[in-house]
């Protein structure tokens, strides 16, 4: 599946809209170059979970944890990452262990270290904006992907056009 965004409106729309179908619960991956809008992103599905504000990427502290509306997520930027080991001394370990939505921005950098995700979003810089793949490495994941496709034909804001799922 692949959607089209046009703008950072519209990735943090998407973003909100992907964090509703993720139900509280899923390890999603997040993958692009630097810039690509993968913190954006992450910011919309946050905004589903009741965040406001900004979302600062964890390049530093590698995991941010939030806790909102009795729900937990947690934000990993593992881009600094020297080796996938280093995950076991941050709590890695819990945090995959913990029923919560795990976001993993550069999950190459934890390869060996990482279970399959729910889903892989692979986000491309193109020239009207931005281009997600999104895969499912899950049975979840592929549920999460058939309630996106139905949550588009139900919004005005995404429309499907050769294959490619126009998001306003």
């Amino acid at each position: 599946m692949q959607v089209q965004l046009d703008n950072e409106e519209a990735q943090v729309a998407f973003g909100e809209a992907l964090g509703h179908v993720l139900q509280g619960r899923g390890l999603v991956y997040l993958e692009g170059e630097l810039g690509a809008g993968k913190t954006t992103l992450t910011r919309g599905i946050l905004r589903a979970y009741g965040h406001q504000g900004a979302v600062k990427s964890p390049t530093y502290t590698l995991v941010e944890p939030y806790e909102l509306n009795d729900q937990r997520l947690y934000h990993l930027d593992l881009y600094r990452l020297a080796d996938p080991e280093e995950l076991e001394f941050i709590g890695g370990r819990d945090v995959l262990a913990d029923d919560a939505v795990t976001i993993i921005e550069w999950p190459s950098r934890g390869e060996g270290w990482l279970p399959a995700p729910d889903l892989r979003l692979t986000l491309e810089v193109v020239e009207q904006g931005r281009l997600v793949s999104l895969a499912a490495g899950s049975d979840n994941g592929q549920r999460m992907l058939e309630l996106l496709r139905s949550k588009v034909g139900q919004e005005a804001s995404g429309q499907l056009e050769n294959g490619v799922i126009q998001w306003k």
